[in-house]
Protein backbone atom coordinates (compact mmCIF):
# COMPACT_ATOMS: atom_id res chain seq x y z
CA UNK A 1 0.00 0.00 0.00
CA UNK A 2 1.43 3.34 -1.04
CA UNK A 3 0.99 6.27 1.30
CA UNK A 4 1.28 9.90 0.33
CA UNK A 5 0.36 12.56 2.87
CA UNK A 6 -1.27 15.80 1.71
CA UNK A 7 0.55 17.56 4.55
CA UNK A 8 2.91 16.47 7.32
CA UNK A 9 0.88 14.96 10.18
CA UNK A 10 0.49 17.10 13.30
CA UNK A 11 3.12 16.91 16.05
CA UNK A 12 5.67 15.53 13.58
CA UNK A 13 8.59 16.87 11.59
CA UNK A 14 7.69 17.69 7.99
CA UNK A 15 10.16 15.13 6.61
CA UNK A 16 8.86 12.25 8.74
CA UNK A 17 6.15 10.29 6.82
CA UNK A 18 5.44 7.80 9.59
CA UNK A 19 1.87 8.53 10.79
CA UNK A 20 2.51 6.96 14.18
CA UNK A 21 5.48 8.96 15.47
CA UNK A 22 4.67 11.63 17.99
CA UNK A 23 0.90 11.04 18.17
CA UNK A 24 -0.27 11.79 21.68
CA UNK A 25 -2.47 9.02 23.08
CA UNK A 26 -4.17 10.89 25.90
CA UNK A 27 -7.10 13.09 26.74
CA UNK A 28 -7.02 16.19 24.55
CA UNK A 29 -8.42 19.43 25.89
CA UNK A 30 -11.83 20.52 24.60
CA UNK A 31 -10.58 23.32 22.35
CA UNK A 32 -7.86 21.12 20.86
CA UNK A 33 -10.45 18.56 19.72
CA UNK A 34 -13.22 20.98 18.93
CA UNK A 35 -15.58 19.45 16.36
CA UNK A 36 -14.37 15.92 17.10
CA UNK A 37 -16.29 13.04 18.63
CA UNK A 38 -13.74 11.01 20.60
CA UNK A 39 -12.36 12.33 23.86
CA UNK A 40 -9.00 10.54 23.66
CA UNK A 41 -6.60 9.06 21.15
CA UNK A 42 -5.56 5.68 22.62
CA UNK A 43 -2.99 3.50 20.87
CA UNK A 44 -4.26 0.83 18.50
CA UNK A 45 -4.63 -2.62 20.03
CA UNK A 46 -1.91 -4.09 17.78
CA UNK A 47 0.78 -1.58 18.76
CA UNK A 48 3.69 -2.87 20.88
CA UNK A 49 3.54 0.10 23.22
CA UNK A 50 1.27 2.95 24.23
CA UNK A 51 2.15 6.64 24.27
CA UNK A 52 0.73 8.68 27.09
CA UNK A 53 0.94 12.45 27.36
CA UNK A 54 2.00 13.67 30.78
CA UNK A 55 1.62 17.24 32.00
CA UNK A 56 4.75 18.02 34.02
CA UNK A 57 3.18 21.07 35.63
CA UNK A 58 4.31 23.60 33.04
CA UNK A 59 0.98 23.41 31.16
CA UNK A 60 2.84 22.19 28.06
CA UNK A 61 -0.18 20.16 26.88
CA UNK A 62 -2.20 23.32 26.51
CA UNK A 63 0.20 24.51 23.80
CA UNK A 64 -0.60 21.64 21.41
CA UNK A 65 -2.38 22.74 18.22
CA UNK A 66 -5.96 21.61 17.48
CA UNK A 67 -6.44 18.31 15.69
CA UNK A 68 -6.51 18.78 11.94
CA UNK A 69 -7.66 16.44 9.19
CA UNK A 70 -4.99 14.75 7.07
CA UNK A 71 -5.59 12.51 4.08
CA UNK A 72 -3.43 9.66 2.80
CA UNK A 73 -3.73 8.13 -0.65
CA UNK A 74 -4.10 4.37 -0.54
CA UNK A 75 -3.44 2.10 -3.51
CA UNK A 76 -5.52 -1.05 -3.28
CA UNK A 77 -5.54 -4.19 -5.37
CA UNK A 78 -9.31 -4.63 -5.22
CA UNK A 79 -12.19 -2.33 -4.37
CA UNK A 80 -15.16 -4.70 -3.89
CA UNK A 81 -15.22 -6.22 -0.39
CA UNK A 82 -17.08 -9.49 0.19
CA UNK A 83 -18.84 -10.87 3.26
CA UNK A 84 -20.77 -14.02 4.08
CA UNK A 85 -22.58 -12.74 7.18
CA UNK A 86 -26.07 -14.28 7.28
CA UNK A 87 -27.60 -11.30 9.13
CA UNK A 88 -26.54 -8.68 6.58
CA UNK A 89 -28.64 -8.03 3.51
CA UNK A 90 -25.73 -7.71 1.07
CA UNK A 91 -22.69 -9.78 0.16
CA UNK A 92 -20.50 -7.07 -1.35
CA UNK A 93 -19.64 -3.46 -0.63
CA UNK A 94 -17.35 -0.61 -1.62
CA UNK A 95 -15.65 1.75 0.83
CA UNK A 96 -13.90 4.65 -0.94
CA UNK A 97 -12.45 5.88 2.37
CA UNK A 98 -10.94 4.56 5.60
CA UNK A 99 -11.72 6.59 8.68
CA UNK A 100 -14.52 9.11 8.77
CA UNK A 101 -14.45 12.82 9.49
CA UNK A 102 -18.03 12.79 10.77
CA UNK A 103 -16.61 11.64 14.10
CA UNK A 104 -19.64 9.65 15.28
CA UNK A 105 -18.63 8.33 18.68
CA UNK A 106 -20.58 5.08 18.28
CA UNK A 107 -19.12 4.14 14.87
CA UNK A 108 -18.40 0.40 14.82
CA UNK A 109 -15.75 0.98 12.12
CA UNK A 110 -13.43 2.79 14.55
CA UNK A 111 -11.53 -0.39 15.58
CA UNK A 112 -10.47 -0.96 11.94
CA UNK A 113 -8.01 1.93 12.23
CA UNK A 114 -5.86 -0.33 14.39
CA UNK A 115 -4.98 -2.22 11.18
CA UNK A 116 -3.34 1.00 9.97
CA UNK A 117 -1.30 1.35 13.14
CA UNK A 118 -3.50 4.25 14.22
CA UNK A 119 -5.90 5.02 17.04
CA UNK A 120 -9.64 4.28 16.87
CA UNK A 121 -10.10 7.55 18.78
CA UNK A 122 -9.20 10.93 17.34
CA UNK A 123 -6.99 9.39 14.63
CA UNK A 124 -10.04 7.66 13.13
CA UNK A 125 -11.71 11.00 12.45
CA UNK A 126 -8.63 13.09 11.62
CA UNK A 127 -6.27 10.73 9.74
CA UNK A 128 -8.19 9.52 6.73
CA UNK A 129 -7.33 7.29 3.78
CA UNK A 130 -8.71 7.74 0.27
CA UNK A 131 -8.70 5.25 -2.60
CA UNK A 132 -8.40 7.55 -5.64
CA UNK A 133 -8.15 4.71 -8.15
CA UNK A 134 -11.32 3.00 -6.90
CA UNK A 135 -13.32 3.67 -10.11
CA UNK A 136 -10.59 2.15 -12.28
CA UNK A 137 -10.37 -0.88 -10.00
CA UNK A 138 -14.15 -1.24 -10.18
CA UNK A 139 -14.10 -1.22 -13.98
CA UNK A 140 -11.54 -4.03 -13.91
CA UNK A 141 -13.50 -6.13 -11.43
CA UNK A 142 -16.85 -5.68 -13.19
CA UNK A 143 -15.16 -6.67 -16.45
CA UNK A 144 -13.97 -10.01 -15.11
CA UNK A 145 -15.77 -12.77 -17.07
CA UNK A 146 -16.49 -14.60 -13.80
CA UNK A 147 -18.19 -11.59 -12.16
CA UNK A 148 -21.89 -12.03 -11.31
CA UNK A 149 -23.77 -8.85 -10.39
CA UNK A 150 -25.62 -8.29 -7.14
CA UNK A 151 -26.37 -5.04 -5.36
CA UNK A 152 -23.24 -3.26 -4.15
CA UNK A 153 -23.63 -1.51 -0.79
CA UNK A 154 -21.91 1.79 -0.02
CA UNK A 155 -21.75 3.42 3.40
CA UNK A 156 -21.64 0.18 5.33
CA UNK A 157 -18.31 0.93 7.01
CA UNK A 158 -17.54 4.63 6.64
CA UNK A 159 -19.66 7.33 5.01
CA UNK A 160 -19.02 7.63 1.24
CA UNK A 161 -20.19 11.25 1.43
CA UNK A 162 -18.03 12.44 4.33
CA UNK A 163 -16.59 15.97 3.87
CA UNK A 164 -13.44 14.98 1.93
CA UNK A 165 -15.65 13.58 -0.85
CA UNK A 166 -16.19 17.20 -1.91
CA UNK A 167 -12.57 17.32 -3.05
CA UNK A 168 -11.85 13.75 -4.10
CA UNK A 169 -15.22 12.85 -5.70
CA UNK A 170 -14.38 9.14 -5.56
CA UNK A 171 -17.97 8.19 -4.70
CA UNK A 172 -19.34 10.15 -7.65
CA UNK A 173 -16.90 8.50 -10.06
CA UNK A 174 -17.83 5.08 -8.69
CA UNK A 175 -21.50 5.85 -9.31
CA UNK A 176 -20.69 6.84 -12.88
CA UNK A 177 -19.07 3.44 -13.44
CA UNK A 178 -22.05 1.63 -11.93
CA UNK A 179 -24.53 3.68 -13.95
CA UNK A 180 -22.71 2.99 -17.22
CA UNK A 181 -22.52 -0.72 -16.39
CA UNK A 182 -26.19 -0.95 -15.37
CA UNK A 183 -25.18 -2.21 -11.93
CA UNK A 184 -27.42 -1.78 -8.83
CA UNK A 185 -26.23 0.14 -5.75
CA UNK A 186 -27.62 0.84 -2.30
CA UNK A 187 -26.27 3.77 -0.29
CA UNK A 188 -26.39 4.65 3.42
CA UNK A 189 -25.27 8.15 4.44
CA UNK A 190 -25.82 10.88 6.99
CA UNK A 191 -24.53 13.59 4.67
CA UNK A 192 -26.43 16.13 2.58
CA UNK A 193 -23.66 15.88 -0.03
CA UNK A 194 -25.50 12.95 -1.63
CA UNK A 195 -27.83 15.55 -3.17
CA UNK A 196 -24.95 16.54 -5.45
CA UNK A 197 -25.29 13.19 -7.22
CA UNK A 198 -29.04 13.25 -7.72
CA UNK A 199 -28.47 13.50 -11.48
CA UNK A 200 -26.79 10.08 -11.51
CA UNK A 201 -28.98 8.44 -8.85
CA UNK A 202 -32.24 9.60 -10.43
CA UNK A 203 -31.15 8.22 -13.79
CA UNK A 204 -30.30 4.90 -12.16
CA UNK A 205 -33.52 4.86 -10.13
CA UNK A 206 -35.59 5.00 -13.33
CA UNK A 207 -34.14 1.58 -14.15
CA UNK A 208 -34.51 0.33 -10.56
CA UNK A 209 -30.74 0.46 -10.02
CA UNK A 210 -30.40 2.73 -6.98
CA UNK A 211 -31.81 3.41 -3.53
CA UNK A 212 -30.60 5.60 -0.66
CA UNK A 213 -31.04 5.34 3.11
CA UNK A 214 -30.36 8.38 5.27
CA UNK A 215 -29.22 7.73 8.84
CA UNK A 216 -31.02 9.89 11.41
CA UNK A 217 -30.25 9.17 15.06
CA UNK A 218 -31.84 12.19 16.72
CA UNK A 219 -33.81 15.36 15.99
CA UNK A 220 -32.09 17.16 18.86
CA UNK A 221 -29.44 19.49 17.39
CA UNK A 222 -27.43 19.63 20.62
CA UNK A 223 -27.29 15.85 20.94
CA UNK A 224 -26.45 15.45 17.26
CA UNK A 225 -23.55 17.88 17.54
CA UNK A 226 -22.11 15.98 20.51
CA UNK A 227 -22.72 12.51 19.07
CA UNK A 228 -21.98 13.15 15.36
CA UNK A 229 -20.01 16.42 15.38
CA UNK A 230 -19.25 16.81 11.67
CA UNK A 231 -22.27 15.14 10.13
CA UNK A 232 -25.18 17.08 8.64
CA UNK A 233 -27.73 18.47 11.10
CA UNK A 234 -30.96 16.51 11.59
CA UNK A 235 -32.93 19.04 9.56
CA UNK A 236 -30.43 18.85 6.69
CA UNK A 237 -30.81 15.09 6.65
CA UNK A 238 -34.59 15.38 6.51
CA UNK A 239 -34.33 17.86 3.64
CA UNK A 240 -31.95 15.43 1.94
CA UNK A 241 -34.58 12.69 2.22
CA UNK A 242 -37.13 15.03 0.72
CA UNK A 243 -34.88 16.03 -2.20
CA UNK A 244 -34.04 12.42 -3.02
CA UNK A 245 -37.66 11.31 -2.78
CA UNK A 246 -38.85 14.20 -4.97
CA UNK A 247 -36.30 13.10 -7.58
CA UNK A 248 -37.91 9.65 -7.74
CA UNK A 249 -35.15 7.85 -5.83
CA UNK A 250 -36.40 5.15 -3.40
CA UNK A 251 -35.49 6.28 0.12
CA UNK A 252 -35.43 4.89 3.62
CA UNK A 253 -34.49 6.14 7.07
CA UNK A 254 -32.03 4.30 9.29
CA UNK A 255 -32.46 4.95 13.01
CA UNK A 256 -29.01 3.71 13.81
CA UNK A 257 -27.88 3.22 16.41
CA UNK A 258 -30.58 3.34 19.04
CA UNK A 259 -28.80 4.09 22.31
CA UNK A 260 -30.73 3.28 25.50
CA UNK A 261 -31.55 6.34 27.62
CA UNK A 262 -29.90 8.64 25.06
CA UNK A 263 -31.99 8.65 21.88
CA UNK A 264 -34.40 5.72 22.28
CA UNK A 265 -37.26 8.04 23.23
CA UNK A 266 -37.10 9.61 19.74
CA UNK A 267 -37.87 6.52 17.65
CA UNK A 268 -41.44 7.50 16.81
CA UNK A 269 -40.60 11.19 16.26
CA UNK A 270 -37.80 10.34 13.84
CA UNK A 271 -40.03 7.98 11.85
CA UNK A 272 -42.83 10.57 11.74
CA UNK A 273 -40.45 13.21 10.40
CA UNK A 274 -38.89 10.82 7.88
CA UNK A 275 -42.26 9.82 6.43
CA UNK A 276 -43.19 13.49 6.10
CA UNK A 277 -39.95 13.90 4.12
CA UNK A 278 -40.87 11.06 1.75
CA UNK A 279 -39.16 8.00 3.22
CA UNK A 280 -40.70 4.71 2.10
CA UNK A 281 -38.75 2.31 4.29
CA UNK A 282 -37.09 2.20 7.69
CA UNK A 283 -34.63 0.14 9.66
CA UNK A 284 -32.73 0.26 12.92
CA UNK A 285 -29.85 -1.23 14.87
CA UNK A 286 -29.02 -0.90 18.54
CA UNK A 287 -25.69 0.31 19.89
CA UNK A 288 -22.77 -2.08 19.42
CA UNK A 289 -19.58 -1.71 21.47
CA UNK A 290 -16.97 -4.08 20.01
CA UNK A 291 -13.28 -3.82 20.89
CA UNK A 292 -12.19 -0.23 21.68
CA UNK A 293 -15.68 1.22 21.23
CA UNK A 294 -16.65 0.24 24.76
CA UNK A 295 -13.93 2.46 26.25
CA UNK A 296 -14.37 5.34 23.82
CA UNK A 297 -18.13 5.38 24.38
CA UNK A 298 -17.73 5.35 28.15
CA UNK A 299 -15.37 8.33 27.91
CA UNK A 300 -17.92 10.13 25.77
CA UNK A 301 -20.68 9.42 28.28
CA UNK A 302 -18.56 10.78 31.13
CA UNK A 303 -17.90 13.89 29.08
CA UNK A 304 -21.49 14.60 27.99
CA UNK A 305 -23.81 12.57 30.26
CA UNK A 306 -21.89 11.83 33.48
CA UNK A 307 -25.11 11.30 35.44
CA UNK A 308 -26.34 8.67 32.95
CA UNK A 309 -23.17 6.64 32.40
CA UNK A 310 -23.94 3.69 34.69
CA UNK A 311 -27.59 3.54 33.63
CA UNK A 312 -26.80 3.58 29.89
CA UNK A 313 -24.09 0.92 30.17
CA UNK A 314 -26.39 -1.26 32.27
CA UNK A 315 -29.11 -1.07 29.60
CA UNK A 316 -26.64 -1.74 26.79
CA UNK A 317 -25.37 -4.82 28.60
CA UNK A 318 -28.96 -5.91 29.02
CA UNK A 319 -29.22 -5.97 25.22
CA UNK A 320 -26.21 -8.28 24.95
CA UNK A 321 -26.72 -10.86 27.67
CA UNK A 322 -24.82 -8.96 30.34
CA UNK A 323 -21.82 -8.26 28.10
CA UNK A 324 -20.69 -5.04 26.43
CA UNK A 325 -21.21 -6.71 23.06
CA UNK A 326 -22.51 -10.02 21.73
CA UNK A 327 -21.30 -10.78 18.21
CA UNK A 328 -23.76 -13.66 17.68
CA UNK A 329 -25.28 -13.50 14.22
CA UNK A 330 -28.91 -12.51 14.32
CA UNK A 331 -28.53 -10.77 17.68
CA UNK A 332 -25.63 -8.33 17.24
CA UNK A 333 -27.73 -5.84 15.26
CA UNK A 334 -30.75 -5.54 17.56
CA UNK A 335 -29.77 -7.29 20.78
CA UNK A 336 -31.94 -9.67 22.79
CA UNK A 337 -33.99 -9.70 25.97
CA UNK A 338 -36.96 -7.63 27.20
CA UNK A 339 -35.48 -4.22 26.41
CA UNK A 340 -34.52 -5.27 22.89
CA UNK A 341 -38.03 -6.68 22.40
CA UNK A 342 -39.64 -3.40 23.51
CA UNK A 343 -37.52 -1.38 21.08
CA UNK A 344 -38.34 -3.75 18.24
CA UNK A 345 -42.05 -3.70 19.04
CA UNK A 346 -42.17 0.08 19.21
CA UNK A 347 -40.38 0.31 15.88
CA UNK A 348 -42.67 -2.26 14.31
CA UNK A 349 -45.85 -0.53 15.50
CA UNK A 350 -44.65 2.90 14.35
CA UNK A 351 -43.77 1.55 10.89
CA UNK A 352 -47.17 -0.15 10.63
CA UNK A 353 -48.96 3.05 11.61
CA UNK A 354 -47.00 5.12 9.09
CA UNK A 355 -47.12 2.61 6.23
CA UNK A 356 -43.36 2.14 6.15
CA UNK A 357 -41.80 -0.98 4.60
CA UNK A 358 -45.04 -1.84 2.82
CA UNK A 359 -43.25 -2.04 -0.50
CA UNK A 360 -39.75 -3.47 -0.59
CA UNK A 361 -37.84 -2.09 -3.58
CA UNK A 362 -35.57 -4.90 -4.74
CA UNK A 363 -33.02 -3.63 -7.20
CA UNK A 364 -32.50 -5.40 -10.52
CA UNK A 365 -29.42 -6.81 -12.21
CA UNK A 366 -31.19 -7.18 -15.56
CA UNK A 367 -29.43 -4.13 -17.04
CA UNK A 368 -25.90 -5.20 -16.18
CA UNK A 369 -23.24 -5.33 -18.88
CA UNK A 370 -19.46 -5.23 -18.47
CA UNK A 371 -17.92 -1.75 -18.75
CA UNK A 372 -17.71 -0.58 -22.36
CA UNK A 373 -13.95 0.03 -22.33
CA UNK A 374 -13.29 -3.62 -21.55
CA UNK A 375 -15.75 -4.84 -24.19
CA UNK A 376 -13.96 -2.83 -26.86
CA UNK A 377 -10.64 -4.39 -25.80
CA UNK A 378 -12.14 -7.89 -25.98
CA UNK A 379 -13.62 -7.13 -29.40
CA UNK A 380 -10.20 -6.03 -30.63
CA UNK A 381 -8.61 -9.32 -29.59
CA UNK A 382 -11.53 -11.28 -31.11
CA UNK A 383 -10.97 -9.60 -34.46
Amino acid sequence: MDRTFDEPPPYEAADDPDPNDGVLDATVDGEGRRGRGAVTNPSGRYEPHAKVAFDDGWQSLEELPPFRTYVTEERSRKIISRNESPDIGFDRSINPYRGCEHGCIYCYARPTHAYQGLSPGLDFESRLFVKPDAPELLVRELSDPSYRPRTIAMGTNTDPYQPIEKKWQVTRRILEVLRDAGHPVGIVTKSALVIRDIDILAEMAKKNLAKVAVSITTLDHKLARAMEPRAATPQRRLSTLRALSNAGIPTAVMVAPIIPAINDAEIERILDAAVAAGAQGAGYVTLKMPFEIKDLFREWLREHFPDKEKHVISLVRGLHGGKDYDSTWGQRQTGSGPYAWSIGRRFELACERLGLNKKRSKLTTAHFHPPAANRRQLDLFAA
